[in-house]
């Protein structure tokens, strides 16, 4: 399997934190953001960001912004779907997503997402913690991308209700001291993100 692309998921409308942008919010000496690229760029060929809007305020990183083309908030799937036409372009068989606001994820991601789903013979990776899966976290088939388009037009909004129709490899993450894909929410998740980073 080709080294697949990646995409930061950047979408969302950050209603806790008041709206904007979360990962452009300040985080030890860089930003969200920031953090989200240094861990995801070495993992894979290509980095692109999906965000909605003006995408000069991004223009700090040099990534390739894609907006949605789907209209609406369409939620995550919708980032995917952006992600998956971008990779068809840059002549990618694979995606690994990863969200914007999510600073601690495994630096180790890409290859067991890769691995999760050649072991279990699925098209679609996710990763899972013991809280869960991170559907935001995933390995994502070119191939899929226009059943992915007509299910977002026929209202498909929650990713698993789309990923479980294809079949779903988990890919399992241990949790230490906290689950490695906690997300910034809240400007209390920020404080406590800061704290995370402080005291390794």
């Amino acid at each position: 399997m080709k080294q697949p692309v990646g995409v930061i998921l950047a979408g969302g409308q950050a209603r806790r934190m008041g709206g904007g942008d979360k990962g452009l919010l300040r985080l030890g000496s860089s930003t969200i953001l920031g953090h989200v690229v240094a861990r995801l760029e070495d993992q894979v060929a290509r980095l692109a960001l999906n965000a909605n809007g003006d995408g000069a305020r991004f223009a700090d990183l040099g990534l390739p912004v894609l907006p949605d083309s789907i209209d609406g908030f369409a939620g995550p799937l919708a980032g995917v779907l952006a992600g998956l036409d971008w990779a068809a372009g840059e002549g990618a068989d694979h995606v690994v997503t990863a969200a914007a606001d999510t600073p601690f994820f495994p630096p180790d991601l890409v290859p067991r997402l890769l691995l999760a789903a050649e072991v279990e013979g699925k098209p679609i990776a996710l990763a899972r913690t013991e809280d869960g899966r991170h559907p935001t976290f995933g390995l994502w088939p070119v191939a899929l991308r226009e059943d992915l388009r007509a299910a977002l037009q026929d209202g498909t909004r929650k990713v698993v209700a789309w990923t479980d129709r294809h079949g779903t490899a988990m890919a399992d993450f241990p949790t230490g001291r906290f689950d490695p894909f906690f997300n910034v929410n809240t400007p209390e998740d920020l404080a406590l993100a800061q704290s995370y980073l402080e005291t390794p």
